[in-house]
C-alpha cells in the first residue's frame, strides 16, 4: 500500500499547525495570537451568525452536524484506548456537545461557514496513558494536535494522512516506538513538528528536508542516519536534532538555509566533520549549538559573517588553532562557549563577551587549561585537512 493512501476510505471527509522532556513545548503560533483567534472563534460561534452564512446557526452538535458525528466518534475512540487517566481530563467527554469537551476546541469550518467542526485537541501534561487509535482519522478539520508530556505508547495511526489540514502535531515527551513517523511526510500543511523524547528508531527519512516546515524537534530518540545529501533545501527556522546518531558530514548545503534558519542544534550527536566555510552564509542565525561531538579542523573565518548570532556552542569537540577575532566581534554574541577543545589562541576581545567559556584548551597564560603533554600529543596528530564538502579530506 502507498504511504499516503488510507485503508479505510469510508471515513474520508471533504473539509479542511533546549532540550528537556519537562519544558514546556514553544508552539510556532504566538500565545496571543492562538487566544485571540479561539476568542474570536468562540464569538463567532456564540453569536449564531458568523460572516458569509446567510442564516442563524442552531446549536450545532451531533445530532445535526455530520462533522461533529464524526469527531464524536474520534474523540470516544481515543477515550476507550486510553487505559489511564489520572487527571480525569476525559471524564466529562460524554455527550452530543463534543465542543464542550475538556482539551477539544472548535471553530467554523473553511470550507462552510455554517458548520461548526473541531479544530484543535491539546492534551497537554495529561499524564494519559494508552495508544492512539485509528479513529484519529476523522478529525479531518483538525489544525492543532497537541499530546505532549503523556504516556502514549505504539505509533501514530495509518489514518493521520487525512489530517490534511493540521498545522502543528505536538506527541513529543511520550513512549511512542518504531521507526520515523512517515505518515508525518503525508501531510500538506503541517509548520511544526515535535516528536523528541520518544522511542523512534532506525533512518530519517531524506524526504522530510524537502517538506516546508517552520521547525523541527527529533532529538533523544533512537535515530541513526546520516546527514543527506538535501538537508540545505529545507525551510525550517528551528532544527532540534540533538542526542540521536547522526553519521557523515556537516553538508555544504548548509549554506543555502540563510534565509530561514535561526537555531541549530545538533548536541551530543556523535558527528565526525569539520564545520564547512558555507555556515558563514546563515545571516538569520541565531543559535547553534554542535557540542558534544567529533568536530575537528578550526573555526572557519567566515562565522564572522554570522552578525544576528547571539549563542554559539562548541564545547566538548576536537577543534584546534585560533578562535578567529571576528567571531567574538560578532554584535550580537552574548554566550561563547568553546570549551574542551584544543585551541591555543584567542582574541582578548572574547573577555569582553558577557559569557565566554575556555577552559580546558591549550591556551597559554590561561587558567585551568589542558595539562602540557595533552597539548603535545594532540599537536604531533597528522593534521586534518577539510574537504569542500565539509568532511575530513584524511583520515587517521
Amino acid at each position: 500500500m502507498h504511504l499516503c493512501a488510507f485503508p479505510n476510505a469510508a471515513h474520508t471527509s471533504q473539509s479542511w499547525q533546549t532540550i528537556s522532556p519537562n519544558t514546556e513545548t514553544q508552539s510556532c503560533l504566538s500565545p496571543l495570537l492562538l487566544a485571540a483567534v479561539l476568542l474570536l472563534s468562540a464569538a463567532l460561534l456564540c453569536s449564531g451568525h458568523p460572516p458569509g452564512c446567510p442564516v442563524l446557526l442552531p446549536t450545532q452538535t451531533v445530532d445535526n452536524n455530520p462533522r461533529l458525528q464524526r469527531a464524536y466518534v474520534a474523540l470516544q475512540a481515543l477515550k476507550k484506548a486510553i487505559t489511564d487517566d489520572p487527571k480525569n481530563l476525559t471524564e466529562g467527554w460524554c455527550g452530543p456537545d463534543v465542543c464542550t469537551y475538556f482539551g477539544v476546541f472548535c471553530a467554523l469550518s473553511l470550507d462552510d461557514p455554517c458548520a461548526h467542526t473541531v479544530a484543535g485537541l491539546d492534551l497537554n501534561h495529561g499524564d494519559l496513558a494508552g495508544t492512539l487509535p485509528f479513529e484519529l482519522g476523522l478529525l479531518t478539520d483538525i489544525a492543532v494536535l497537541h499530546l505532549n508530556s503523556n504516556r502514549f505508547t505504539g505509533g501514530l495511526p495509518d489514518s493521520l494522512p487525512k489530517l490534511s489540514l493540521l498545522y502543528e502535531l505536538d506527541v513529543s515527551n511520550n513512549h511512542l516506538s518504531g521507526g520515523f513517523l512517515q505518515h508525518i511526510l503525508c501531510l500538506p500543511n503541517v509548520k511544526f513538528v515535535d516528536i523528541r523524547f520518544n522511542n523512534l528508531c532506525g533512518p530519517v527519512p531524506p524526504a522530510i528536508f524537502d517538506k516546508k516546515i517552520g521547525a523541527l524537534f527529533i532529538n533523544n530518540n533512537h535515530f541513526d542516519f546520516e546527514f543527506p545529501d538535501n538537508f540545505g533545501n529545507f525551510t525550517a527556522s528551528v532544527i532540534v536534532l540533538a542526542n540521536i546518531r547522526l553519521r557523515g558530514c556537516i553538508p555544504s548545503s548548509i549554506g543555502r538555509m540563510g534565509g530561514t534558519l535561526n537555531e541549530l542544534v545538533l548536541l551530543n550527536s556523535g558527528i565526525r566533520s569539520c564545520i564547512p566555510l558555507e555556515i558563514g552564509a546563515l545571516r538569520e542565525f541565531t543559535v547553534m549549538d554542535v557540542s558534544f561531538n567529533q568536530l575537528q579542523g578550526q573555526l572557519p573565518e567566515s562565522m564572522a559573517g554570522l552578525r544576528s548570532l547571539e549563542q554559539l556552542d562548541v564545547a566538548h569537540n576536537e577543534l584546534s588553532g585560533h578562535i578567529p577575532e571576528g567571531i567574538c566581534a560578532l554584535p550580537r554574541l552574548s554566550n561563547f562557549t568553546y570549551s574542551f577543545n584544543y585551541f591555543c589562541g584567542e582574541p582578548e576581545r572574547c573577555a569582553t563577551l558577557r559569557r565566554n567559556d575556555d577552559r580546558q584548551n591549550c591556551i597559554a597564560g590561561k587558567p585551568d587549561q589542558r595539562p602540557t603533554d595533552q597539548c603535545m600529543a594532540f599537536l604531533h596528530r597528522p593534521p586534518v585537512h577539510c574537504d569542500g564538502h565539509g568532511c575530513f579530506g584524511q583520515h587517521y
